[in-house]
């Protein structure tokens, strides 16, 4: 009994870092029109209020997940809720864009919270909690994503924009003293080897190169010098990160471990679920929002357009138990396969009948429903396909290839819709909503194709090493 208490006390403080991570993420989509004017700022600028947050989540995740795994999770997972909590607290307290961006980075630290707690629960729980606990916590991030629009609206509409940064900073600074006064340190990370400085020098490069690149290619266009250029200089660094890496004795990133079939099959996976995952949460809120005269919106405020998404948003989190039970009973390629078929099949219902804002919250709730479970299962598969010792690693970079990712699709979806502005209007048209959610659904189509080829072997859970 007294077992089963600390690992639910200790599922809880990961669940509330996870979801004040996640709602630090949405939150600040429906008040960036609001940023801009608190912040006297241009509407553009303001928008590196995602790019910023991203970028450093992409880049910080892996490294904070290799330190877990060098000198201990709870210990990092203390130190990234904390950095988490006081980048929240500066952009609270700062009305100058670049101090706010700067606070944003060190909320970007929070992408770490994810593989930390999964590799957690992954070394220290009971066998037949693993799959559970890491889908939880997986499914609490979809949640967390959704609810954050929600909130952001309700704020937004009702007080003042601080309030987005000192929520999550409560949040994550009651996750971080429950996870240090109230877990013990954790069994199965290593202790040998030393920070790969070179390694993450050349990661952080990298990632951040094509990721902005990504980020600005709907201002810069997707075919400038600028942005071509960006995106071949990261895969250049990136090529010496590989090779760099291979040649080392601790590296940042065990190559060997993510060409694994298994692994290597799911992460391509997931950046094929990443691609459409976010389609409804940023889809929905800009069709909703339009006004009716443009002949398919429903002219409504940020709080309503948030609340068509939290009938799916719960759905996410129903996905993570859910999850578990696929996993255990079909494995875990049957499960995502399925999960990503669901997440299309909401996708095609949102591009062909979303005439009424019913229609929308029901296929809205389908799209989503499969979401959490792609994103409780993804993770119990690829942790399930390595070491114990070496779970948050592998979490982590599977956690870099979603937002990679999740950027790329954002970035596509928002370059249909500009695409499908016409002259002397300000809004898409509707044809290019369809699109968009099209693009949703081919994605998740094509994740459920990908899935079907994980091998039978990383389908079944398996004994910790």
């Amino acid at each position: 009994m007294g077992g089963t208490m600390r690992h639910n006390r200790a599922l809880a403080a990961m669940g509330l870092g996870t979801l004040a991570y996640a709602l630090a993420q949405t939150t600040v989509l429906p008040a960036l029109p609001a940023l801009a004017s608190a912040l006297h700022t241009e509407p553009q600028s303001v928008t590196w209020m995602l790019t910023s947050y991203l970028i450093a989540s992409a880049v910080l995740t892996p490294v904070f997940s290799r330190l877990g795994d060098l000198f201990g999770r709870r210990r990092l997972l203390v130190v990234v809720l904390a950095v988490f909590a006081a980048g929240s607290v500066i952009s609270a307290l700062s009305a100058n864009l670049g101090v706010v961006l700067a606070g944003r980075v060190l909320q970007g630290a929070g992408g770490g919270v994810i593989p930390l707690a999964v590799g957690i629960a992954r070394s220290s729980f009971p066998a037949e909690r693993r799959a559970p606990a890491i889908g939880l916590i997986s499914a609490i991030f979809g949640v967390g994503s959704g609810l954050g629009l929600v909130l952001g609206g309700l704020i937004v509409d009702h007080t003042s924009y601080t309030w987005i940064f000192w929520i999550t900073a409560g949040m994550a600074a009651v996750a971080a003293a429950a996870v240090g006064l109230g877990m013990p340190e954790t069994a199965g990370h290593s202790t040998g080897g030393r920070v790969d400085v070179a390694g993450t020098l050349l990661l952080a490069v990298g990632v951040t190169l094509p990721l902005l690149a990504i980020s600005r290619a709907g201002v810069w266009g997707w075919t400038s010098g600028r942005t071509l250029g960006l995106i071949a200089a990261g895969l250049v660094v990136l090529v010496l990160f590989g090779l760099v890496e291979r040649r080392r004795e601790h590296p940042l990133v065990d190559l060997g471990l993510l060409v694994r079939p298994s692994v290597l099959v799911t992460n391509i996976t997931t950046f094929l679920v990443g691609c459409g995952m976010f389609g409804a949460f940023v889809l929905v809120p800009q069709f909703a929002e339009a006004p009716a005269g443009t002949g398919y919106g429903f002219g409504a405020d940020a709080t309503r357009a948030g609340l068509l998404l939290l009938p799916g948003s719960l759905a996410m989190m129903a996905g993570g138990p859910i999850s578990a039970m696929l996993y255990h009973r079909y494995g875990g390629r049957a499960a995502l396969a399925a999960a990503a078929g669901v997440t299309a099949l909401g996708s095609v219902l949102l591009a062909v009948g979303h005439g009424s804002q019913l229609a929308v919250l029901c296929w809205s709730f389908v799209a989503l429903f499969g979401v959490g479970v792609a994103l409780a299962v993804i993770p119990t598969t690829v942790v399930h396909a390595v070491p114990a010792a070496r779970a948050a690693e592998a979490a982590g970079v599977n956690a870099l290839i979603r937002s990679v990712g999740s950027s790329i699709g954002t970035q596509v979806m928002a370059g249909i819709l500009v695409g499908g502005v016409t002259v002397g209007s300000r809004f898409p048209q509707a044809s290019a909503y369809t699109s968009a959610f099209l693009f949703c659904a081919a994605g998740a189509l094509v994740a459920a194709v990908a899935a079907a080829f994980i091998p039978r072997a990383a389908v079944t859970p398996v004994p910790a090493s």
